[in-house]
């Protein structure tokens, strides 16, 4: 197997126009170890991979690759240099199999393909990894671990010898998380490739991780062993001062008011996906409800079907012991409110301005809820205004357009807008996801006090830690169905992940 490579960045420079990105960033990775790369939301880790990828062209410093200066001015450069990522969002193409998304991923493939010829090729190069994907099932069909593992498969058969992954573990469950990490460092310490990992998850890297860089707003915060940092200190480099992330308080118990009741709900199957089989799922005004799963068993059709953006064939929706179907009407009667997943792509306008997307749910709202005629623009700037302070919203201006924002900020404008006034009902999507240790402590904050204040809350996410420390009772979907319903106090997260595998 290939050996692995180590890495240096010598004080990288990147900006965009006035903004810099990147400055005097310098880096050292050693050959055989896993890496972590830690930073707040927009520290600039992003900037750095796509300048050593070739994807950005450094403004200042360079890069040595395996004891050489290399020029990397195009990801082609990367590629010969053995250079990788395994990216957050999986890669392969669903319909094909194994096979043919590692033969597919070459650059040298040939216009008639003898497939007889590639899967015995493939065969014996699956005889020297240390793990096994299958190689004629549909990507589509496997597991979200198998799918990890056949992204690194592709790496490996793509002869990288450093690789980057990308948030490795968003999509597992926290057997396949596990067992991943176990699988990457074992790479690394045979010598065949060396990790970068990219992580918010401090856990993870006190695990599984050798040695840690840390960035703070495009600038070196810290370098050094994990044995000798410990979460408190990398907490402190990555948002420059020592902060101690602590449960958000719950104060009271759930009350026996059922704010929103879902029974008998079915949905067509979609994408080679089963469609939605709910018998019964209900949640509370002052509870958190979290619905836990992998990635793909109907938690998205779900946000889906409750935001009114997916038709279901049968069952009904009460909120308030009333029919409800989702329109903007009655969302605003109710005063239901969601936050989905992806919410620059699904709760947002980009080519609008922060002030115009902040507005979207009371723009055409008067005093009590009185239907408006004409928009009110200085009452719109001025609330854009208290959400952007309040939610601490970093944007160039309250008129720039909501689509150059980070993600992040994006998510924050999402939520401020979501939780604005009363709330009754609130659906809540991966609040956290991409969000940096003090950005997430502050929105599950948010969110646990509109618990208490009253708000009944329906939490999907794929972050189990996150369902465990703000839910009430968790709900286990697998296969679009209800697999499993337990209290969230005392629950054993091995437990919760067999139920997500589908295991009684």
């Amino acid at each position: 197997m290939t050996a692995a490579i180590g890495v240096e960045a010598v004080g990288i420079g990147k900006h965009f126009g006035s903004f810099h990105a990147l400055s005097d960033v310098s880096l050292k990775v050693t050959p055989g170890s896993v890496h972590g790369l830690l930073g707040e939301n927009g520290a600039g880790k992003s900037t750095l991979v796509k300048c050593l990828l070739g994807y950005y062209r450094a403004d200042e410093g360079g890069f040595i690759v395996d004891g050489r200066e290399a020029s990397i001015e195009r990801p082609a450069d990367a590629d010969a240099l053995g250079l990788g990522m395994v990216y957050q969002h999986f890669t392969l193409v669903p319909s094909m199999t194994v096979a043919e998304n590692l033969v597919m991923s070459r650059q040298n493939v040939p216009g008639v393909i003898n497939w007889r010829s590639e899967i015995a090729s493939l065969k014996q190069f699956m005889e020297r990894m240390p793990f096994k994907v299958p190689l004629e099932v549909e990507v589509g069909s496997l597991a979200a671990g198998e799918r990890q593992k056949t992204e690194i498969i592709k790496q490996l058969y793509l002869e990288r010898k450093f690789l980057v992954l990308d948030e490795p573990t968003s999509v597992l469950t926290p057997q396949e998380a596990t067992e991943m990490l176990g699988l990457v460092r074992g790479l690394a310490h045979s010598g065949a490739l060396t990790i970068v990992i990219i992580t918010h998850k401090l856990k993870e890297v006190a695990a599984f991780v050798d040695e840690v860089t840390v960035l703070r707003r495009g600038r070196m915060a810290g370098t050094g062993a994990v044995k000798d940092l410990g979460p408190a200190d990398l907490t402190a480099m990555m948002i420059g001062e020592l902060h101690a992330p602590k449960n958000p308080e719950r104060k009271g118990a759930p009350s026996s008011e059922a704010r929103l009741a879902v029974s008998g709900l079915r949905t067509a199957a979609d994408g080679g996906r089963k469609g939605l089989s709910i018998d019964r799922i209900t949640v509370h005004a002052h509870e958190i409800v979290g619905i836990a799963g992998i990635s793909g068993n109907g938690q998205k059709d779900l946000v889906e079907v409750l935001g009114g953006q997916r038709p279901f064939e049968s069952g009904t929706i009460l909120v308030d012991n009333a029919p409800y179907d989702a329109s903007r009407v009655q969302s605003q009667a109710h005063d239901v409110r969601v936050l989905p997943e992806e919410p620059l792509r699904n709760g947002c306008v980009p080519p609008m301005t922060v002030v115009d997307n902040l507005n979207l749910r009371s723009f055409d709202l008067g005093p009590g809820k009185s239907r408006r005629m004409w928009l009110d623009r200085g009452g719109m700037a001025t609330r854009a205004r208290e959400m952007v302070s309040a939610y601490g919203i970093r944007t160039p201006s309250p008129q720039a357009p909501i689509g150059v924002l980070s993600g992040g900020n994006v998510q924050r404008c999402v939520l401020a807008r979501e939780l604005d006034g009363d709330v009754r009902l609130l659906i809540v999507a991966n609040p956290c996801f991409g969000l940096d240790v003090k950005a997430v402590a502050e929105t599950r904050a948010r969110i646990m006090a509109a618990r208490n204040a009253g708000t009944a809350v329906l939490l999907i996410s794929e972050d189990l830690d996150e369902i465990l420390e703000l839910a009430d009772r968790i709900v286990v979907m697998h296969e679009g169905a209800v697999a499993h319903e337990m209290a969230a106090e005392g629950a054993d997260p091995q437990e919760i992940g067999r139920h997500m595998l589908g295991h009684h």
